[in-house]
């Protein structure tokens, strides 16, 4: 089971409240964020295009992807996750970026 953690705003988009718990299919890969994003999209589907473009599948501006305190976001999303995201310990984050000053 993959925790997630929403930024609030997708939270409340997606109708839910605390992390997500996802099962991510297809446990002879490794997961990626790829995977996570795919699963959470699929229970989700209001979430579709909110965290990655929904035709090239990148990362959209301003948000970021964290794991074990570990900042994901411009490593491959095909970069499997660390163990301790996997077994459940630590959570994926998605988080809402800002900019200005």
């Amino acid at each position: 089971m993959i925790r997630v953690v929403l930024p609030a705003h997708l939270k409340t988009l997606a109708h839910v409240t605390g992390e997500v718990r996802l099962e991510v299919a297809g446990q002879d890969s490794p997961v990626t964020p790829r995977r996570v994003l795919d699963a959470l999209e699929t229970r989700y589907p209001m979430l579709l295009g909110t965290i990655r473009d929904r035709h090239s599948g990148e990362r959209r501006p301003f948000v970021r992807f964290y794991a074990c305190e570990d900042d994901l976001s411009n490593s491959s999303p095909d970069t499997p996750l660390p163990e301790r995201v996997v077994a459940g310990e630590e959570p994926f984050i998605v988080l809402g970026a800002m900019a200005g000053g």
